[in-house]
């Protein structure tokens, strides 16, 4: 008579597996969400300056940043309601989103000792906070 044999992993192997599994996830991630940080950062900081970049380019041909009330959005559609002979943009294609999918802030005057200010103010659109609620602008991306 023969004995079947049967093919496969017994319940011991796949816990090891799984197990095994684990321990590495658990090495890797603090480093890969470290790298997240860091690359939203990054993405900010990049952001953060063509954004300036196009405000110098208004100024330059205006002869003065966007109002406070114009905001960031006359630097793709232009001023309304005045005389758009000085305005040579658009100066951006379209406005960039922060890596949480919101509007960046623009300030005029600037409240961190900038003549203007460009900000996102993080993960939960709360002025303060740590970690991916931080407040990034011009005056700290740097850091």
């Amino acid at each position: 008579m023969r004995v079947k044999q049967h093919s496969g992993f017994t319940l011991i192997e796949v816990m090891i597996v799984v197990a095994i599994m684990g321990l590495m996830i658990a090495a890797i991630a603090p480093n890969l969400f470290k790298n997240v940080d860091k690359a939203q950062k990054t993405r900010i900081g990049s952001d953060i300056r063509q954004i300036e970049s196009a405000l110098k380019f208004y100024r330059l041909d205006n002869y003065r940043y966007p109002s406070q009330s114009q905001g960031l959005e006359v630097l793709v559609t232009g001023p309304s309601g005045s005389s758009t002979s000085q305005w040579n943009g658009p100066y951006l294609d379209e406005l960039p989103k922060d890596p949480w999918q919101k509007t960046y802030g623009y300030a005029n005057p600037g409240t961190h000792g900038k003549a203007i200010e460009v900000y996102t103010l993080g993960y939960d659109g709360v002025v303060g906070g740590e970690g991916q609620d931080k407040d990034w602008g011009n005056w700290n991306i740097n850091e």
